[in-house]
C-alpha cells in the first residue's frame, strides 16, 4: 500500500453526482451548515480535521445532498410570503404612488402639449355675418338684409342694465374669475359622452369662444379645443372685449343673433334702450331661446318668469340693481308682432334702390356691402312712406277687378316725392309687392313721360329768351296755332304733324291755355322754335339723367315726351322748378355707420340750373293746369299747387307730375304684362275708357300731398316771373313767317329787345319788369301777389321795381333776394304802378 493519501470510497449504495451550480445566496449558506452536518455525521475524522479541506468537503456536501431542501426551507423562514389569491389583485403603495406621478407627468406634458398645438382660430363664418340695418329718418327699421339677423355694437352702445342681466344670468363672477371653470368642464365632456345630454361651458368665455371660434357640435374634441382656446383669449383680450364679442354672437331667438336684434326683434328698440326688466327677459331667453318666447310658448311663461326672477334677483344680490327698483318690476311681455325686416312689401324694393345709390355715389362699394354691418339712415320719413302707399292703394289698386278685366292685371304704378328745399327723397312707392314684382317703377327708365315733359320746354324758351318763328319772344301768352296735326314750321328734318288728344283742333291759344290742355300742336312747334339741343340741355339740368333713353335723337317729338325718365328723375326735376331753378342732386342717404366708425357722405352742390325768372314763370303756367287745366284731381291736395299730366302713346302709361312749395312729387301708373314683361296699354283699366293723367295720378297725388302735409303751415308760391310774362300779344301773323334772324332755333337775334332788358328795367308800358301777378289766391283772399320781379333786390322786396338786376341765364339766377321767404296768400308788398291781375 502506498504511502499516499487514497481518495474516500463512496458510500455503497449512492452513485456520485455531478457538480452543480451555486444556488441562491440562502442556498448557499443552508448548503455550508448542511455540509457540516454531514461531515459530522459520516466522517468523524473529517470532522475533526480543520482546514480549507475540510470546508470545502463539507460545502460540497450540503451542495450535494441537502442543498436544495435547504434553499426552499431558507426562502419560507428567512422573507416575506407571497401573495396569494385575491391579494394579488390589490395594488402596492409603490404602484399607486407610480400610476400618480406617471399621470400627473402626463397631464402636464399634455396641458403644455396642447396649449402650443391649439391655436386661437379664425372666426367661424356664421359668427362674422351681419345684416345691413336700413332705417326711415327716425331711426325706424325698414329691412335687414342677409342671411343673419345680426348688427354688432359696441360695449357702450349697450345699455349698463343689459350687461348687468346677462352676467347675473351666465357669470357672475365674470370680471373676477378665470377662463375656464375645470369641474364644469369635466362634468360636461363627461355627461355628453355618456349620453346624458348636451352640456355647454358654464363661462361666458368659454361660451363666446364656442359662438365665435368654434361649432355649436357638443363633441370632446370640441371642448377640449374649447379649453385651450379660452385661456389663450384670456391672456389676450380684456374682458370687456369678451363680453361684448359674447353679446354679439348669442342667439336670442325669433332669428336674432346678438342683443342689438334681440333688443329690435322683442321690444322695438336699441341696445342703448333696454332697462332691467326687459335686459332680464332678453338674458333669461339664452337658456332656452326658442321655448322662452313666451309669446309662441305661452305654456312656458311659468319656467321663464321664474328665470326672470332669477336674473333680476341675481343683480340684486351683486349690487346692480336696488331693492326698490327691483321689488316695483312687472315682467315685461314681448311685442306679439315687431316691425318686419324681410323683404316684401316696399322693403325689398327700398333697400335694392339705397344699395344702388350707395355704390353708384362711391359712398360704400359693393364689396364691402356685402360683408354687412353697415346701418343706413335713408332720408324717407315713415309717415310720408305709409301716405304714398295709401294714396296708391286707395286711388288704384282697390279699384281694379283682376278676376273679370284682364287690363287691370297689367296696372302698376310708380311713385316718388322729394323736399325741393334739400334735395332730400321722402318717399317711394315701387310696386305692390317686391316679393310678387321685383322691377321697382320708381326708378325704371323704359315708359315714355308723355306731356310731362312739356314744362322743360316751356322753362328753355324763358330761360334762352326764345322767339317764335315770326320773332315774337314766347312768353305764357304768346299765341300758337293749336291745329292738331298741323306741320311744324322751321324744321329741316322730316316733317312732322303731331295730332292732338281726340284729333281737336284749338286754333289761336296762348302757351298758358295750350299748357291747361295739353295741347301736342302748340308745343311741338315750341320745341322747334327753342331748339331740340336747348331743350334737351334744359332738362338735363333741371334734373334728368344724360343717360335717359330717346332723349338724344328726339326732334320737335321731344316735347312730347317721347324721352323714358324714370319717376325719381322726373321728380328732381320737378323739386328744381318748385325750388326756383337751384338744383342739387337728389339724396336718399342721411347717414352711414359701420359700428363705431360714421363714413363719409359726399357734400351736396347746388346751382341755378335755370335763372329763377324761367323756373318761376313755368310755375306760374303749371299752377293754371291744376286750378283750370286737366288735373283739376289735384286739388283735393287742399294746397297751392302746380303740376303737369301726361300720358304716353297708345296709353302705355299716364302721369302726374306736382308741386306744392314745400314738397314736390311724381306718380305714374303703366301698363305691363306680368307674363312677358312687354308694355301693354290701360284702355279699359278701372272699367274706364282710357287711363289719363287727371284721373288716378292725380288723384293720388292730391291725396298723398293732404295726409303728408298734414299739420303743416300752407305756404304760397313766392314767384317771380320774366318781365312781361302775362302782357297779352297779337295773334301770329301768317304772313310774316320765320323770325327776321333766319334762325330756327329761336335764339336771342342780337337786335335791341325793349322787353328783355333786365330783371328790374321797365319795360315799354312803363310797367316794373315783373311787376304782374304770380299767385292766384285759391284760399279767396286778394287778387294776388306782385313778384317784384328785380333780380337785384334784397329780401323783403319793398323797392320799386326799377333796380338794375342781372341778367339771369344759365348758371346765374338770384342768390341774394331771400326767395324762400314764406307769403301768405293774397298778400302783397312791393310798389307797383298798375293793379293786379288774376292769370287765370
Amino acid at each position: 500500500m502506498s504511502d499516499e493519501p487514497q481518495p474516500r470510497q463512496p458510500r455503497k449504495g449512492r452513485a456520485p453526482k455531478e457538480p452543480k451550480a451555486a444556488a441562491a445566496p440562502e442556498g448557499r449558506t443552508a448548503g455550508k451548515a448542511g455540509g457540516r452536518a454531514a461531515g459530522k455525521a459520516g466522517d468523524p475524522a473529517g470532522a475533526a480535521a480543520d482546514g480549507p479541506a475540510a470546508n470545502r468537503s463539507g460545502s460540497r456536501a450540503g451542495s450535494g445532498a441537502a442543498g436544495p431542501a435547504g434553499a426552499k426551507e431558507g426562502s419560507t423562514s428567512g422573507g416575506r410570503p407571497p401573495r396569494t389569491g385575491w391579494r394579488r389583485m390589490v395594488p402596492t403603495w409603490r404602484m399607486v404612488l407610480g400610476a400618480f406621478l406617471v399621470t400627473g407627468l402626463v397631464l402636464v406634458g399634455g396641458f403644455f402639449l396642447g396649449y402650443h398645438l391649439v391655436q386661437i382660430p379664425a372666426a367661424n363664418a356664421l359668427a362674422t355675418q351681419q345684416a345691413n340695418l336700413y332705417l326711415y329718418a327716425d331711426g325706424t327699421v325698414i329691412a335687414r338684409d342677409g342671411e343673419v339677423n345680426r348688427e354688432n355694437v359696441t360695449l357702450p352702445q349697450i345699455s349698463e342694465d343689459a350687461q348687468h342681466a346677462i352676467l347675473a344670468a351666465e357669470d357672475r363672477d365674470f370680471y373676477t374669475e378665470s377662463a375656464v371653470d375645470p369641474q364644469a368642464m369635466i362634468r360636461a365632456a363627461w355627461n355628453t359622452a355618456t349620453g346624458k345630454g348636451k352640456q355647454s361651458g358654464s363661462t361666458i368665455t368659454q361660451q363666446y369662444v364656442k359662438n365665435y371660434y368654434l361649432r355649436q357640435e357638443q363633441t370632446v374634441t370640441r371642448k377640449v379645443k374649447e379649453f385651450f382656446i379660452s385661456i389663450k383669449l384670456d391672456r389676450e383680450q380684456s374682458k370687456d372685449d369678451i363680453l361684448e364679442g359674447y353679446l354679439n354672437t348669442s342667439f336670442f331667438g325669433r332669428g336674432a343673433y346678438g342683443i342689438q336684434a334681440a333688443a329690435h326683434a322683442y321690444y322695438d328698440m336699441d341696445a342703448s334702450e333696454l332697462d332691467a326688466g326687459r335686459a332680464a327677459y332678453l338674458a333669461s331667453l339664452l337658456n332656452a331661446p326658442s321655448q322662452y318666447d313666451v309669446i309662441t310658448h305661452p305654456e312656458n311663461r311659468r319656467h321663464v318668469e321664474n328665470r326672470w326672477n332669477y336674473v333680476l334677483d341675481g343683480m340684486v344680490d351683486e349690487g346692480w340693481l336696488s331693492e326698490g327698483e327691483r321689488a316695483g318690476m312687472t315682467f315685461p311681455t314681448p311685442k306679439e308682432t315687431t316691425h318686419s325686416t324681410g323683404m316684401s312689401g316696399q322693403r325689398g324694393y327700398i333697400v335694392n334702390i339705397v344699395k344702388k345709390h350707395l355704390t353708384e355715389n362711391g359712398i360704400v362699394d359693393e364689396a364691402a356691402l356685402d360683408t354687412g354691418g353697415y346701418r343706413i339712415t335713408t332720408t324717407l320719413h315713415k309717415d310720408k312712406q305709409d301716405a304714398l302707399v295709401d294714396a296708391v292703394n286707395d286711388n288704384l289698386m282697390d279699384r281694379l277687378d283682376r278676376k273679370n278685366r284682364e287690363v287691370d292685371t297689367y296696372v302698376r304704378a310708380g311713385g316718388a316725392s322729394i323736399d325741393p328745399k334739400t334735395g332730400k327723397v321722402v318717399a317711394l312707392y315701387n310696386g305692390i309687392d317686391y316679393v310678387k314684382q321685383y322691377t321697382p317703377n320708381a326708378t325704371r327708365r323704359d315708359f315714355q313721360t308723355g306731356s310731362a315733359f312739356k314744362p322743360f320746354v316751356l322753362a328753355s324758351a324763358v330761360e334762352n329768351k326764345s322767339r317764335t318763328q315770326d320773332g315774337r319772344r314766347i312768353t305764357p301768352t304768346t299765341r300758337y296755332d293749336g291745329t292738331s296735326e298741323r306741320p311744324v314750321q322751321g324744321w329741316p328734318g322730316d316733317r312732322y304733324a303731331p295730332e292732338n288728344e281726340d284729333h281737336r283742333d284749338y286754333g289761336d291759344i296762348t302757351v298758358s291755355e295750350a299748357t291747361d290742355k295739353s295741347v301736342n300742336a302748340v308745343y311741338a312747334q315750341m320745341a322747334v322754335d327753342v331748339g331740340p339741343d336747348n331743350v334737351r340741355r334744359t332738362a338735363i339740368a333741371l334734373g334728368l339723367s344724360k343717360d335717359t333713353p330717346s332723349l338724344d335723337d328726339a326732334g320737335p317729338s321731344i316735347a312730347l315726351g317721347v324721352a323714358t325718365a324714370s319717376v325719381l328723375d322726373m321728380t328732381e326735376a320737378y323739386a328744381t322748378l318748385a325750388n326756383h331753378g337751384k338744383h342739387g342732386a337728389y339724396t336718399m342717404i342721411e347717414e352711414v355707420t359701420q359700428g363705431s366708425k360714421t363714413i363719409a357722405l359726399p357734400e351736396r352742390r347746388t346751382r341755378q340750373a335755370v335763372s329763377r325768372q324761367a323756373a318761376d314763370t313755368t310755375t306760374a303756367v303749371l299752377r293754371g293746369v291744376v286750378e283750370n287745366g286737366t288735373a283739376t284731381a289735384a286739388q283735393t291736395s287742399g294746397r297751392p299747387a302746380a303740376g303737369k299730366t301726361g300720358t304716353a302713346e297708345e296709353d302705355t302709361a299716364a302721369w302726374f307730375a306736382g308741386y306744392t312749395p314745400d314738397l314736390a312729387t311724381v306718380v305714374a301708373v303703366m301698363g305691363q304684362d306680368p307674363v312677358t314683361a312687354g308694355h301693354k296699354s290701360l284702355y279699359g283699366a278701372l272699367g274706364l275708357p282710357r287711363m289719363n293723367g287727371g284721373g288716378a295720378p292725380a288723384e293720388i297725388w292730391g291725396q298723398y300731398t293732404r295726409d303728408a302735409l298734414e299739420g303743416d303751415p300752407v305756404q304760397a308760391f313766392n314767384l317771380r316771373l320774366q318781365p312781361g310774362a302775362f302782357e297779352s300779344q297779337p295773334p301770329p301773323d301768317s304772313s310774316t313767317g320765320p323770325s327776321s334772324s333766319g334762325d330756327p332755333t329761336g335764339g336771342d337775334s342780337g337786335t335791341p329787345d325793349d322787353e328783355d332788358t333786365g330783371g328790374g328795367t321797365p319795360d315799354d308800358t312803363g310797367e316794373p319788369a315783373g311787376d304782374g301777378p304770380t299767385d292766384g289766391d285759391s284760399e279767396g283772399g286778394t287778387a294776388g301777389e306782385p313778384t317784384g320781379g328785380d333780380e337785384g333786390t334784397t329780401d323783403g322786396d319793398t323797392g320799386t321795381g326799377t333796380g338794375t338786376g342781372s341778367q339771369d341765364g344759365p348758371g346765374g339766377g338770384d342768390e341774394s333776394n331771400g326767395d324762400d321767404r314764406t307769403r301768405r296768400p293774397g298778400s302783397l308788398t312791393g310798389t307797383i304802378t298798375q293793379p293786379a291781375r288774376r292769370i287765370w
